[in-house]
């Protein structure tokens, strides 16, 4: 196994608990869970959280609407999501829910810190509020819609709401904000983000509402349990629950705080990036290393809406593609970070170019001439031209460095690009050194060819595991890769393909996706 390279603490947001898991959460919990492979697979000590948001007044009308406790309401919808993790091949290390009792002592105990170090306040609170969001807005923040409702940027509807209340002392904690973006540029990503909480925290910060009386589901305010803790300061607490907090001497959390990534929506890039280091710093405890916020998926060119019906749930991606191929089409297909639409047309051609034609093709017409060819087994290695060593060069040597570097700053379309060059390589020289031909002509620089080829899909099927861990598993039992030698540093040339090793009939690994109109025609 690899050498132990440290720790590293991925998480999701907690998702809230009002309906299944559609593409937004599918790609959020796929992203991490391709950093969390792949740095397992470099030599760290992993922590990968994800988890579900179950208190707040949305919650609570929800269950009233269904005629259900709280507490029901959100056991059916927590198992939705962590039926995402087994369905999309998710392997998080541990999944928190807010209504544990572990994360209600985490969350009071943060709280009784921030008081005694006199952050917190009581007072009334008189605003607009918005149920959905559960957030608070500034009216200059809002507009009215037809009806003459004012609405969220989020699009959510808003109420006055007014009613005794704690406050966070936000409004201290501007300058010492800026200082700490400045001093971490890294700390938001990607730039637009950071720019944007930047001119959000230079326009001024006003006190935060941190407790509400008008509902009693949440997390019990320490010492006046008519309040219960706003949403946001009790859910994002659960970045600490889950490595030991409030024991800060314990061993996982002295190992995994401060966290390398928490990975969010741009929706609520406010909450991680301003009030989440603000209550941290208040509490004497280091920010997170980074907070990276991607972008949203429209359908076909319109945002998923239930009304419209073009919500795409992740069992919609496994019966068209495949668990593995929308893995890799969902971070292949758009710069994380930005927008992306996302079309039928398109994941069948960026999947069957890339996945099926590209990849996929290349190990099965290596394999299946190795095993007719060859007598069923690997060749031997012979002597080795300039363009033999210049494939292993690039797929045994550079492939790992590029998807490193691209990894470390959350460009996984980035990495998938230098991974496909890197096949395309491997195609290309396949074409130009045509083994079929050298049976004939020169059997022994056919071995050579065949096994440059073996070796390099050996070294292409390890670097892409943490995206297509199904595919590449099969790939390597194929290539009789055994089971401890599959992180990276089996890269290294003395865990190579070894001649004479006897091998199965190769079986695809990626199907061909049929179009639409190719199944009406053959028909």
């Amino acid at each position: 196994m690899a050498d132990n390279k440290g720790s590293y603490y991925i998480t999701t947001p907690i998702y809230y608990v009002n309906d299944k898991p559609h593409l937004g959460h599918t790609y959020t919990t796929v992203a991490c869970d391709v950093l969390a492979r792949f740095k397992r697979l470099d030599g760290f000590d992993v922590m990968f959280l994800t988890g579900t948001d179950e208190h707040g007044q949305k919650v609570k009308q929800a269950a009233e609407k269904k005629g259900v406790t709280p507490q029901e309401h959100t056991d059916f919808y927590a198992k939705n999501f962590r039926d995402l993790a087994e369905v999309m091949n998710i392997s998080n290390d541990d999944f928190i829910r807010t209504t544990e009792d572990r994360h209600k002592k985490a969350a009071q105990a943060l709280w009784t810190t921030l008081v005694e170090k006199g952050h917190i306040y009581k007072d009334s609170y008189s605003g607009w509020y918005a149920v959905r969001d559960e957030a608070y807005y500034n009216e200059d923040e809002l507009t009215k819609n037809d009806a003459g409702q004012y609405v969220a940027p989020s699009g959510a509807e808003c109420e006055w709401m007014e009613e005794e209340s704690y406050f966070f002392k936000l409004s201290e904690w501007a300058e010492p904000l800026l200082k700490f973006y400045e001093d971490h540029p890294d700390f938001i990503m990607p730039q637009s983000r950071r720019n944007e909480v930047l001119s959000f925290v230079k326009g001024g910060l006003r006190d935060l509402s941190i407790s509400r009386t008008a509902f009693d589901w949440g997390v019990k305010v320490p010492g006046d349990e008519k309040h219960v803790m706003y949403v946001w300061i009790d859910a994002l607490t659960n970045y600490l629950t889950a490595i030991g907090y409030p024991d800060t001497d314990a061993e996982s959390f002295e190992k995994f705080w401060p966290a390398d990534v928490h990975m969010v929506g741009k929706d609520i890039i406010r909450f991680h990036a301003v009030y989440w280091p603000a209550f941290l710093l208040a509490a004497d405890i280091t920010p997170p290393k980074r907070v990276f916020a991607h972008g949203w998926w429209t359908i076909e060119g319109e945002k998923m809406s239930k009304s419209v019906g073009n919500v795409i749930s992740p069992y919609d991606l496994i019966e068209k593609y495949g668990v593995d191929a929308s893995r890799y089409f969902m971070l292949r297909e758009v710069p994380f970070g930005n927008d992306g639409d996302f079309s039928d047309e398109q994941a069948v051609t960026r999947i069957n170019a890339e996945l099926a034609n590209g990849l996929g093709n290349l190990a099965q017409r290596t394999l299946s001439m190795i095993h007719k060819n060859c007598d069923g087994k690997f060749p031997e290695q012979g002597t080795l031209n300039a363009d033999d060593l210049a494939l292993l060069k690039t797929t045994r040597e550079e492939l790992i460095g590029h998807v490193r570097r691209e990894l470390d700053v959350q460009k996984f379309h980035e990495a998938l690009r230098y991974f496909k060059m890197a096949v395309d390589a491997a195609n290309g020289y396949i074409d130009e050194q045509a083994p079929w031909k050298l049976k004939k002509e020169d059997p022994e620089r056919m071995h050579s060819v065949l096994y440059t080829l073996a070796e390099s899909i050996r070294c292409l099927a390890l670097i892409i595991q943490p995206f297509v861990p199904d595919a590449s598993t099969k790939l390597l039992d194929q290539l009789k890769v055994a089971a401890d030698k599959r992180d990276f540093t089996a890269l290294d040339a003395s865990n190579a393909i070894t001649g004479g090793v006897e091998i199965d009939k190769p079986q695809g690994v990626f199907p061909r996706i049929e179009r639409k109109e190719e199944e009406g025609q053959a028909a």
